[in-house]
């Protein structure tokens, strides 16, 4: 066979390199792994494939599929690819009319649908998509009673595909020889958080590359394990899991059901695995609560050897060598207590673990690590069929995305547009010219670029640092850019620091910050060090804690272009609070009245006054209240200083 340009010409490679000599998938069902070989799941794809050809389907239609995933889902998949239709993924909770819009903007020929659930939703907007020949559901249960032609069996279509087989041996291996890797793979619709889904046209070329890219970084190999977590109307699924299945022989395995995956995920302990950061924030919580729980030996074994994970997490990050006393400290913390971590959160045999979209803290990303656990941030998007940037082993900064993956190129716009240019990249928006015009900046020598709409720059290491959507930044009187949001949030990841509001519109020259302190744990960090204090008040005005938020101020500068950086700061004599309409009750800043209780503070600070004065009510430990007048001091960064 010649090289294989399509992902059904990869899997009959696989197919013929391994045959019924190995493990191509399991899927636990009723507590129970079954396990199918390549061999297995090739009678399955061809008879599925020439199946559907028989009711119909031609080279070039589209498919809308739904459901949870699992092995059915996957043997359509490729089956559907491999006779030339392409698959349009519908996320399982979208609601009828989701699912109106969806089939009918990809003009589906046909539906997979799980189940009696899946199925109903069809049904009732059948008049909405008339280009529909049938739906094909593949879980019986509750479908029995139905009697519409319209529905027809997993099962039915594979008696159909067995005749045909029969009639024309040979017939599905030539279709699948007939593939190009210019031919459309996916589908996969965009967020619309600003208008209708749009639809992203993805070929096989740009799937198989985005999984090559990967590749180079984190090779996968035919003994690892991918947990099939992620849906497939999201890009990461594909790249991750059904590229790696046919490409690098990655046995997928299924979980038995949404509520048992965490067990499953333990059971089958793989090799790579992504999580979206709030995903990795729960795991923290996990843990503590487990630790918080535990005897009192593994309480204090766990609170020992932490703070040795953490040393160990951080010299290799900087890629710097671990010295042989740490090493064998972490090797017995490692027996005694992360290794058994690790294996409750079903990363025992973790090589390489992945979080993508909102930025997780860097807290999160030591504590992992401290756990031997390797996790690195994704950045990408469905236009470019996933990342097309993350961090190296032993090169992580907490404020990159990483650097561009080997074979994408990656640019700052004048406007400080992220800009990418990359195998990976989409074909187009389906049925929508001008949106796809739009999303290309296009050079003099015909070069185009994928503007992603993200604002950042690319730091001297060469990582990019990615600040906030461009709509969203603020432009200063001097015509540079910057993004409160990320100054923000940034602030916050420093345990010193509770909130922030950074002010700085196009009347301002530069950037200033509103910071109220973490008063628990500003106030351990005095009282360790026989620092004296009465009040909040009194606390937040100290020299010491000044220089120590200014720390956390000047490292969250160093990640951020010039013209963005915070150039004076105060320490808040007060909390903002909900109470007074300063916050909601979800602890976001109500912007515009802040700016207007604070006006004078902000003015004062932007005219050069190194203190302000201002009239508080204070509480003092023993309880009693009062008001007091005193100086807030400004701050000056060394650049101004």
């Amino acid at each position: 066979m010649s090289k294989p340009q399509t992902i059904p010409q990869h899997f009959l490679q696989k197919v013929q390199q391994y045959g019924s000599d190995k493990v191509a998938l399991r899927q636990k069902e009723l507590g129970i792994w079954r396990e199918y070989s390549w061999q297995e799941s090739y009678e399955i794809v061809r008879d599925f494939a020439l199946g559907m050809m028989v009711l119909g389907l031609q080279r070039g239609d589209n498919v809308a599929t739904m459901g949870d995933n699992d092995r059915h889902y996957l043997w359509a998949y490729i089956a559907l690819q491999a006779v030339g239709a392409a698959q349009v993924g519908i996320f399982t909770d979208a609601g009828p009319n989701e699912v109106a819009y969806a089939a009918s903007y990809s003009d589906a020929a046909f539906v997979l649908a799980k189940d009696q659930e899946q199925c109903d939703k069809f049904l009732e907007v059948r008049a909405q998509i008339p280009h529909v020949k049938r739906v094909v559901y593949w879980d019986e249960q509750g479908l029995w009673s139905y009697n519409d032609p319209w529905l027809i069996s997993y099962d039915e279509v594979l008696a159909h595909g067995r005749g045909l087989a029969t009639k024309e041996p040979s017939r599905f291996d030539t279709e699948v020889a007939i593939g190009r890797g210019e031919d459309t793979a996916v589908m996969c619709f965009t967020s619309g958080t600003t208008g209708l889904p749009k639809a992203a046209v993805l070929t096989h070329d740009a799937l198989l590359a985005s999984s090559d890219y990967l590749d180079d970084l984190d090779p996968r190999h035919d003994t690892d394990n991918h947990v099939s977590l992620l849906p497939l109307g999201w890009i990461a699924e594909h790249v991750l899991g059904v590229a790696a299945h046919v490409t690098n022989g990655v046995i997928m395995n299924f979980p038995e059901a949404p509520e048992t995956v965490r067990e499953n995920v333990r059971e089958i302990a793989p090799e790579g695995i992504l999580y979206n950061s709030r995903l990795w924030d729960n795991l923290v919580s996990t843990v503590q609560v487990r630790m918080n729980e535990a005897t009192w030996v593994n309480r204090k074994l766990y609170d020992t050897f932490l703070p040795i994970g953490y040393q160990v997490a951080d010299r290799k990050m900087r890629n710097e060598p671990i010295a042989g006393a740490l090493k064998a400290q972490y090797a017995l913390g490692d027996l005694l207590v992360f290794a058994p971590l690790r294996d409750k959160l079903g990363m025992s045999k973790i090589r390489s673990a992945y979080t993508a979209g909102s930025a997780l803290s860097p807290d999160a990303m030591r504590f992992f690590h401290a756990l031997g656990i390797n996790l690195k941030q994704i950045y990408g998007s469905t236009e470019v069929a996933g990342g097309v940037a993350m961090h190296r082993d032993g090169d992580i900064k907490f404020a990159s995305v990483g650097q561009p993956v080997p074979g994408a190129e990656v640019r700052i716009s004048p406007e400080g547009e992220i800009q990418i240019r990359s195998a990976a990249t989409f074909k187009e928006y389906y049925k929508n010219p001008e949106a796809t015009e739009d999303a290309f900046s296009v050079d003099a020598d015909g070069t185009r670029w994928f503007r992603t709409g993200d604002a950042g720059y690319i730091d001297e290491d060469g990582h990019i640092i990615y600040l906030d959507r461009l709509k969203d930044m603020i432009t200063l009187a001097n015509g540079e850019k910057y993004s409160p949001q990320f100054i923000e949030g940034r602030l916050k990841f420093n345990p010193y620091i509770q909130d922030v509001m950074a002010v700085g519109e196009e009347t301002r020259e530069f950037v200033i910050a509103l910071i109220i302190m973490n008063f628990d744990n500003v106030g351990q960090w005095a009282e360790r060090r026989a620092i004296g204090y009465t009040t909040f008040l009194d606390l937040s005005q100290r020299p010491e804690v000044y220089s120590l938020i200014k720390e956390a101020v000047q490292d969250v500068n160093n990640n951020l272009p010039p013209s963005g950086r915070v150039r004076r700061f105060v320490l808040m004599h007060k909390e903002f609070d909900a109470d007074e309409a300063e916050m909601t009750r979800t602890r976001k800043l109500r912007r515009n009245f802040l700016y207007e209780r604070y006006h004078d503070m902000i003015e004062a600070i932007y005219a050069g006054q190194e203190t302000i004065l201002v009239r508080a009510q204070v509480q003092y430990q023993d309880g009693s209240e009062g008001f007091i007048e005193t100086n807030v001091h400004v701050m000056k960064l060394d650049e101004e200083a």
